[in-house]
């Protein structure tokens, strides 16, 4: 059941930090007016600072269960490519029952940690042998029970996934079961299209997984088919991630991956580049002025050794960014944020880079371009608390020795930088309590399924 009055004793706008204030809902899930230096009137206490939700914009749920099997040395030199080689095998023993488990126990700890959305970027379509199954979207269909059992909004990200290598490379076996052509996957997408339109926390993107794996007719051929769909629809795309796919595209094409995309498709705001690590300056540039989001996952790339994104350059060109959980060694929006930055610490050997000018707060920079870049992603009206968005927020927790004294930005200076406690209390997605005191009405269910699931693949 839908709330419809919180009021908050501060609480983050896009105008800023305000004082006293009342929120109403509409029962579509939506902010139906907002009210400043107002009495409460009855009203539910929030109970702490208000913020809104963040959006995560890169997940690959099944890889949650992976987390902590591959961090043992091979008989070679451990890369990218030796954990993929890792999750080929993990994934050949995944079912549909196992998913839909392991996807809940996930979106359920997004929820926990202050996500409101996931865009899921989902290529485990077929059986573990390669076959379709009967019902084309029978895993994506459990992505969205997962979703529903929770009450995460999701934004699916089918992949297109047809080769092995640029240029059309034929695909190996540890990649069957991502493997559409382009009217298999026509079909998987209107069928998805029809269960968005029924819903509203269920919307729907497209993810080429990446130029290795696409030609430029199957991505054209597939954007076509969103855009009579939705026009307006994200497009994410795995790209740049590592030196050998940089290094392979430049064989192939003679153009690093991003100069052949921006070549070959008209790239805008639509688009998510996911990664994106290894950038020329110009590139840095170019993909900023586009108003693609550059989607970061600074977790999973420090786990994966891809390297650093060059943000300095990036924010200073104006580009646009936001976060995901990607592979879930880590599933907390704080964490990805923090490493952001830390990670140019290193490379600079600076302090708060990533701030916006002398005197500026670093937590409430990154906290706000990553909920803007998030809801960009995620094709969401989302990321702000105003009227006609939708109400996903957080409620932080007042009592936590986090933020005891801080008001305004410093609330999200200390909330990012300070300390290993999740100070989130409360979750809102849609007007819809999903978190109360740290806690989800299913977590119990959800918990035992996740770890009979674990037991089975572990065994």
């Amino acid at each position: 059941m839908a709330e419809r009055r919180l009021y908050a004793h501060s609480a983050l706008l896009p105008e800023g930090w305000r004082s006293n204030v009342l929120f109403e809902f509409e029962k579509d899930g939506s902010i139906g007016s907002i009210e400043t230096g107002a009495a409460s009137n009855g009203a539910e206490l929030a109970g702490g600072p208000v913020i809104p939700a963040m959006g995560n914009l890169h997940s690959h749920a099944f890889q949650r269960a992976m987390a902590g099997l591959a961090e043992r040395t091979g008989p070679g030199d451990d890369s990218f490519w030796t954990w993929r080689d890792v999750m080929y095998g993990f994934l050949a023993k995944l079912e549909p029952d196992d998913l839909e488990a392991i996807a809940a126990q996930l979106y359920l700890e997004m929820l926990k940690a202050g996500y409101g959305t996931v865009g899921e970027f989902h290529y485990l379509h077929h059986s573990p042998g390669g076959t379709p199954y009967d019902d084309l979207a029978e895993m994506s269909g459990r992505i969205i029970a997962a979703s529903e059992q929770t009450g995460i909004a999701l934004t699916l990200l089918p992949v297109l996934y047809g080769y092995s290598g640029f240029g059309g490379q034929e695909a190996g076996d540890g990649q069957r079961r991502f493997l559409n052509g382009s009217e298999r996957y026509a079909e998987l997408l209107h069928h998805l299209h029809l269960l968005a339109q029924r819903s509203n926390n269920l919307s729907l993107g497209i993810a080429p997984h990446s130029l290795r794996a696409v030609t430029k007719e199957t991505l054209g051929e597939a954007m076509a088919v969103l855009n009579s769909l939705d026009s307006g629809a994200p497009i994410h795309i795995h790209i740049a991630e590592q030196v050998k796919e940089v290094k392979d595209c430049l064989s192939w094409s003679g153009k690093r991956p991003l100069e052949w995309l921006y070549e070959n498709f008209e790239v805008d705001e639509r688009w998510c580049l996911v990664h994106a690590t290894h950038m020329t300056e110009a590139e840095t540039t170019r993909l900023a002025a586009s108003g693609a989001v550059a989607g970061l996952c600074p977790t999973t790339e420090a786990n994966l050794g891809d390297g650093l994104f060059p943000a300095v350059d990036f924010l200073r060109a104006g580009g646009t960014f936001g976060i995901g959980s990607d592979s879930h060694i880590s599933i907390s929006p704080i964490e990805e944020l923090r490493w952001l930055e830390y990670g140019q610490r290193l490379a600079y050997q600076a302090r708060n880079l990533l701030a916006k000018g002398a005197g500026a707060s670093l937590g409430a920079n990154l906290y706000r371009e990553a909920l803007k870049g998030g809801a960009r992603a995620l094709g969401r009206r989302t990321g702000h608390l105003q009227e006609g968005a939708r109400a996903d927020l957080l409620v932080l927790d007042q009592e936590s020795a986090i933020l005891a004294g801080k008001s305004g930005d410093a609330v999200l200076d200390a909330f990012v930088f300070s300390g290993n406690v999740n100070t989130v209390r409360h979750v809102m997605v849609g007007a819809r309590w999903l978190i109360r005191d740290g806690h989800h009405a299913k977590e119990e269910e959800i918990g035992s399924r996740y770890r009979q699931c674990l037991e089975r693949l572990t065994a």
